[in-house]
C-alpha cells in the first residue's frame, strides 16, 4: 500500500428519492480517476456512512471495488463504537477486495488511553489490510497521542495517520519521534499545502469531490518543489476549502458537486438540501470559484 498521493473522501450519491445514485457516484468517480487522485476513500463522513444501511454499504464497497478495478486502491473508512463491529468490518472490507481501511477511535464513547490503544490494535490485529489511523480530536473528541502511537507501532499493519488535529507542527511532531514508520496525509483542507510542505506524504481532501484537477495539481506542484505555482492556485482554492471545515460540509460539498457538473445535492435526513440566505451565501462562493477557475 502507498500511503502517498491525493485520496478523495467521496460523498456517497443518492436520487432525490433517497435511493443511491451509482451512475452519478461513477461519473464522479471517473472525473476523480482522470485528474489521477492516488486512491479513494468510502465510508466517511463525507460519504454518510452513519445513514447508510449494512446493505447499502457492502453494495457502495463492492461496486465501487469492480468499478475501480485495481487502478488505485480503494479504501473503506470504519467508524464504530463496538470493537466486534469494527473488526466485522475489518474482514468484510478485505472479503470485498478493499486494499485498506481507515480506522476511527470508538465511537460514542470516551475511551481512554488504554481503551483507544487496545481498540486499534484488536482491529489491527484481525486483519491483514494496511490500516490508517484518522487523528480527529476537534469532530471525534479522541486525542490519538504520540505516546499511543508508540505502542501502535508495534502492530505492522498500521502504516499511515490521516492528522486532522488542526496542528500543523504535529506533522514535524511526529517526524522528529517516529522518522518514516508513519505516512502522514492530511486531513483538512484548509491545512493542506501547508503540511505538505512540512512533509505530509498527501492529502485526504474534501473539495476534491468537486475539483479534483486543482486538489491533484498543487499535491503534485508541492512535491515538485514548483511553490508559487502551487500557491497561485492555493489560493484562489481557499475560500471553496473553507467549505470543508463547517458542519455542514456535506451539504455544501454535495452543492460544490451540483455546480461543476459531476454530483448531486441530495442528501439523506436528518440533513436537509441547504435553503435561504444560507444556500444563496455558498452558491457565491462556490461560484466564484467556478468562474475564476485555473487551467491546471
Amino acid at each position: 500500500m502507498n500511503w502517498q498521493g491525493v485520496f478523495p473522501a467521496v460523498t456517497t450519491k443518492f436520487h432525490q428519492d433517497g435511493s443511491l445514485d451509482m451512475d452519478m457516484f461513477f461519473k464522479n468517480l471517473d472525473a476523480q480517476l482522470e485528474a489521477g487522485v492516488h486512491g479513494i476513500i468510502l465510508g466517511g463522513t463525507l460519504g454518510e456512512s452513519s445513514v447508510l444501511s449494512l446493505e447499502e454499504k457492502i453494495q457502495l464497497t463492492t461496486e465501487t471495488v469492480k468499478y475501480i478495478n485495481g487502478k488505485v486502491p480503494v479504501i473503506l473508512n470504519i467508524a464504530e463504537g463496538a470493537t466486534k463491529d469494527a473488526i466485522f468490518w475489518a474482514e468484510k472490507a478485505k472479503e470485498m477486495g478493499a486494499s485498506g481501511l481507515m480506522l476511527l477511535p470508538p465511537m460514542r464513547y470516551a475511551a481512554d488511553h488504554r481503551e483507544v490503544v487496545t481498540y486499534f490494535k484488536a482491529v489491527a490485529n484481525s486483519t491483514d489490510l494496511p490500516i490508517m489511523i484518522y487523528n480527529n480530536p476537534v469532530d471525534y473528541k479522541t486525542l490519538v497521542t504520540i505516546a499511543m502511537f508508540e505502542e501502535l507501532a508495534d502492530c505492522a499493519n498500521i502504516q499511515a495517520i490521516k492528522e486532522s488535529t488542526r496542528d500543523i507542527s504535529n506533522v514535524t511532531r511526529m517526524r522528529n519521534r517516529f522518522g518514516d514508520r508513519f505516512k502522514i496525509l492530511c486531513g483538512v483542507d484548509t491545512l493542506a499545502m501547508e503540511e505538505l510542505v512540512m512533509g505530509a506524504d498527501g492529502w485526504v481532501a474534501g473539495l476534491v469531490c468537486a475539483f479534483p484537477k486543482e486538489t491533484v495539481a498543487v499535491y503534485e506542484l508541492v512535491k515538485a518543489g514548483k511553490y508559487d505555482e502551487a500557491l497561485a492556485i492555493y489560493r484562489w482554492f481557499l475560500p471553496l476549502l473553507e467549505l470543508d471545515i463547517h458542519p455542514k460540509l456535506v451539504q455544501y460539498i454535495k452543492l460544490a458537486e451540483q455546480m461543476a457538473g459531476i454530483g448531486t445535492e441530495w442528501v439523506r435526513a436528518p440533513r436537509l438540501t441547504l435553503v435561504g440566505e444560507e444556500r444563496v451565501k455558498v452558491e457565491n462562493i462556490i461560484k466564484r470559484g467556478l468562474e475564476h477557475r485555473p487551467v491546471v
